[in-house]
């Protein structure tokens, strides 16, 4: 059990997911303009592994000060999820609209490209 009443567990736990919003914020590019980006930009991946061990380390930090479980495990989880969306948005392929394995040599093409201005050539 932590050192902190419930109450004030809580609020420490929700403020410190929301420095770790604050920490993905402040070091990436908004997550839709990570969309719709190149996927797997390198300098973007770069970016995200910053602010996720930097927000692991705010986390555990703030964790050991207060001694309570309810903040590591609201803080923690933040960093997970956080992380997971910003490596999903950097993975998504705008041009085929999907997730693009790294490494794969898809060629940034339409899918289904809009062939209208095509309609009255012969």
């Amino acid at each position: 059990m932590g050192i902190l009443k419930p109450d004030v567990s809580l609020t420490v736990a929700l403020a410190t997911g929301a420095v770790v919003w604050g920490i993905y914020s402040n070091a990436l590019p908004t997550l839709p303009d990570v969309r719709v980006g190149k996927p797997h930009d390198t300098d973007v991946d770069g970016a995200r592994k910053a602010a996720t061990w930097t927000a692991a380390g705010v986390v555990g930090t703030i964790s050991l000060i207060a001694k309570d479980a309810n903040v590591f495990i609201v803080g923690g989880g933040m960093v997970i999820a956080a992380d997971w969306w910003f490596r999903h948005a950097n993975a998504k392929n705008p041009m085929v609209a999907g997730v693009t394995p790294s490494g794969a040599t898809t060629a940034l093409q339409d899918q289904s490209p809009d062939t209208t201005f095509m309609s009255g050539i012969s």
